[in-house]
């Protein structure tokens, strides 16, 4: 039984329970959320080592997942382990294996074994490359991409990025509005050079009631990607992007009424001005399933420094209704992120996720802040770690730059709230006591 069918049958499970918990909530209204397809809790039971269930939705916290993975060129699966340890320990809700080179489901076992959040892949990768290596990747069958699919639902996989939205109607509106950037999902890529070498119809489109007894078997999320996103800001909003939000609306219904949860990716590069509306037309269009953006980027030229602009555009995002954001790291457009650059990702999201609560009146994000506000009036340097969102590294900064007085090195002695308050201190007291 799926949470989504659990929920609908008014029961609350051990999954809902824990996400409550977590984000304050009473069971029930979990169990509401899931049960209206609002929100999701990815959780594979064959995922044994899912100890931290996630819930990503409506009215929660605004979550973050960090993508790992081998590449062609870095096939290092030591590597990839370590960098979904330092994603996890700096807040990552879950983790995307996108690997794509060395032995998948070998390099996938071992990430399921670190992996105490949700893990998420692309099997289309797997299909497509293990076709590559037998002759050529137009030499895929869908039986091939569907029992990949099963696969990883076997192994554990908690959700799949399936790019079923890529039809050859979508193919023919992309060709017809000439773009800048072209397709610039990798799957959504894969997918659509098949469709037109093949003359085919995507199987996974095709055949989607058949992914949907997969994914139901397994409790497997489908997270249905978009693979006709923007790649640049000239390409945002524009016919082949909605035409592919349509038809993932259509299956988000098919998804939801055979006991399968779901929620929609999202672009992608949009220019700031343009975020907004892309939220509330993906919200309206699906009927409010979670949206999993990519970014947002709203800029094309931040080549090294993707992370900052991609937190910046996340947070506008998460305050006007996206529900979980995919970190983007410093090596995005570039190469391969490392473990450091997995680490600033996550931290540039986590970061903008907590500006987005705090956007979307989370009790909890605001506690917080009006505590860290409080404590650092004090110069109570202790609370101030506790409540920073990565002590280690507040702590190790504060050190590094010590000084003799309580306050910090920046003003020293000079600190305008001890300044300020020492006056005002004196001015309180008795009349007598200052003449004496």
């Amino acid at each position: 039984m799926t949470q989504l069918e659990a929920a609908r049958k008014g029961r609350i499970t051990e999954a809902m329970a824990y996400v409550a918990e977590r984000e304050g909530k009473h069971p029930e209204e979990i169990r509401a959320l899931v049960a209206a397809g609002r929100a999701v809790i990815p959780a594979n039971p064959n995922h044994r080592t899912l100890t931290r269930f996630t819930a990503i939705g409506e009215g929660l916290t605004v979550k973050v997942n960090a993508n790992i993975g081998t590449s062609y060129d870095y096939i290092r699966p030591e590597e990839e382990v370590e960098k979904v340890k330092v994603a996890i320990r700096y807040g990552a809700d879950t983790v995307m294996d996108l690997s794509t080179g060395g032995d998948l489901p070998a390099i996938r076992q071992r990430i399921l074994e670190v992996a105490s959040v949700p893990l998420g892949t692309v099997p289309i990768y797997e299909a497509e490359f293990r076709a590559a290596a037998r002759k050529s990747v137009f030499d895929m069958s869908a039986d091939e991409l569907l029992e990949v699919i099963e696969a990883h639902g076997q192994q554990g996989v908690d959700y799949i990025t399936v790019h079923a939205g890529v039809t050859q109607k979508a193919l023919e509106r992309y060709r017809n509005a000439p773009r800048t950037t072209g397709i610039v999902s990798r799957g959504g890529g894969l997918l659509a050079a098949w469709m037109l070498e093949r003359g085919e119809e995507n199987p996974l489109y095709a055949r989607f009631d058949d992914l949907l007894d997969i994914a139901r078997t397994y409790d497997m999320t489908l997270s249905l990607g978009d693979g006709l996103r923007p790649g640049s800001l000239a390409d945002a909003t524009d016919r082949p992007q909605i035409e592919e939000l349509l038809t993932l609306g259509e299956l988000a219904d098919r998804a939801r009424a055979a006991g399968v949860q779901v929620m929609i990716e999202g672009p992608g590069h949009i220019p700031l001005n343009e975020i907004q509306t892309n939220v509330e037309i993906q919200k309206k269009l699906t009927g409010h399933a979670p949206f999993y953006i990519l970014g947002m980027l709203p800029t094309d030229t931040a080549a090294g420094f993707d992370h900052i602009a991609g937190a910046i555009g996340g947070a506008l995002a998460g305050w006007h209704g996206a529900d979980m954001l995919c970190y983007v790291t410093p090596a995005e457009h570039l190469g391969l992120p490392s473990v450091e650059h997995v680490k600033e990702g996550v931290v540039a999201f986590k970061i903008a996720a907590h500006i987005a609560d705090l956007a979307r009146g989370n009790p909890a994000a605001w506690v917080r802040d009006q505590r860290m506000s409080q404590a650092r009036y004090r110069l109570d340097w202790s609370a101030q770690f506790e409540l920073a969102l990565f002590p280690e590294d507040a702590k190790r900064i504060y050190r590094e730059r010590a000084t003799q007085t309580k306050a910090c090195s920046m003003c020293g002695p000079f600190c305008p709230m001890n300044l300020v308050e020492a006056v005002l201190r004196r001015e309180e007291r008795p009349l007598e006591a200052k003449e004496a």
